[in-house]
């Protein structure tokens, strides 16, 4: 496994821990724990994810772009036929 991917599923495994201790034990600081639970989830495992997924790839081929546009229309007329 890369190192990435396992960084990011051990941020995830901690984050979603602390919310869900936040929701189930009663002690004063269980709100804290929910919100750094959530603060984990999108200020690191959500950017990590993101990278990890995303590297690589050509970011105008997912984009809406007149020829992008044009290519699906394309298609559309292909099937039809």
């Amino acid at each position: 496994m890369k190192l990435i991917k396992i960084i990011t599923l051990i941020a995830f495994i901690v984050s979603i821990t602390s919310i869900v201790c936040g929701l189930i034990l009663n002690v004063e600081y269980s709100e804290k724990l929910i919100g750094f639970g959530v603060i984990g989830l999108f200020l690191v495992v959500f950017p990590l994810f993101s990278y990890y997924r995303w590297k690589g790839k050509n970011l105008k081929d997912y984009m809406l772009t007149k020829e992008n546009l044009d290519k699906m229309r394309e298609n559309q007329r292909k099937r039809k036929l």
